[in-house]
């Protein structure tokens, strides 16, 4: 399958690029990035070519690799869909449900294969625990706290426009629900609340009745980051496991389930776009809710 990467930042280079082109069955065939002169040097990079338009790459691959700004990301992602292109995406999906809706539509009607990379969901430990843990059943709820830190001398984020007006709540939030959802299950109602540094605090009532909370930022104190993620019920406490691997290796393990969903056409990903849109409609109401001052309905 010939593979094309939109986007030239550090992710689309360092995690996108750097795994497919070490893939064994997939083909990195181009790049395209709203900078020329950033494609053309990941290309000569990664021994491929640069493409000057977007559209133009699109037509010459079987599938795309998206890491930009989830807002260019969504409009790309449609275009691709469209041309009956498999899709590999970044969290979030989008900013809104209209767009992830949109996406979601082209790819059921054409009948493509998508996954979107919820880093630590294509790690063998984390989803064998998600697998179990969501199968034990029993539990009256579960906690989430991404605490990070972009901010700081020569962080590679920091410069991020999207990570400073969205904060935590979009940029860290979708790891934390891609793991809770599988397990508590869809979310019926959002509250949430602005906390110190750029923080968003987050209550979930799940449709099951068990009770979610996150809290995160982006601008943590140097000495409180952390990410911990774990469930309590009738068992006990079940604590996440760490990740265990490298964000190549894990994409490309994404682009196998990628491969494999467009060659067999069989069940979708558990991190398909459809899953992705869950994660967005969550985000979402926890925007309006924080703005607006009350509980809030996902859409």
């Amino acid at each position: 399958m010939r593979f094309g990467v939109l986007g030239t930042g550090h992710w689309a280079a360092e995690t996108h690029a750097a795994a497919l082109a070490a893939h064994p069955v997939a083909e990195l065939a181009g790049i395209w990035g709203r900078d020329p002169e950033k494609a053309k040097a990941l290309a000569d990079r990664w021994g491929t070519r640069a493409y000057p338009d977007a559209d133009a790459l699109i037509a010459d691959v079987d599938a795309v690799a998206i890491a930009l700004p989830p807002d260019i990301q969504s409009g790309l992602a449609e275009r691709a869909a469209l041309a009956g292109r498999h899709l590999l995406l970044d969290k979030p999906l989008a900013f809104t449900t209209e767009e992830a809706d949109r996406i979601v539509r082209a790819v059921d009607e054409r009948a493509l294969a998508s996954v979107v990379f919820f880093t630590n969901r294509f790690a063998a430990p984390v989803e064998t625990f998600i697998e179990e843990t969501a199968a034990a059943g029993g539990w009256d709820g579960g906690r989430a706290t991404a605490f990070a830190s972009i901010f700081q001398p020569g962080g590679r984020y920091g410069e991020s426009r999207w990570r400073r007006e969205r904060g935590g709540l979009w940029d860290v939030g979708p790891h934390s629900l891609s793991v809770l959802l599988p397990v508590l299950g869809p979310v019926a109602e959002v509250t949430a609340l602005d906390g110190p540094r750029g923080a968003a605090h987050v209550l979930l009532r799940h449709q099951s009745g068990a009770i979610g909370t996150l809290a995160l930022t982006l601008d943590a104190r140097p000495a409180a980051q952390g990410f911990s993620c774990d469930f309590y019920g009738e068992r006990g406490i079940a604590v996440v496991p760490e990740a265990g691997t490298t964000a190549v290796a894990a994409f490309a393990t994404a682009v196998d389930r990628l491969l494999s969903g467009a060659r067999d056409g069989g069940a979708p990903d558990p991190c398909d776009v459809r899953f992705a849109r869950e994660v967005v409609a969550v985000l979402e109401a926890a925007d309006r809710s924080r703005h607006e001052g009350h509980t809030v309905t996902p859409r």
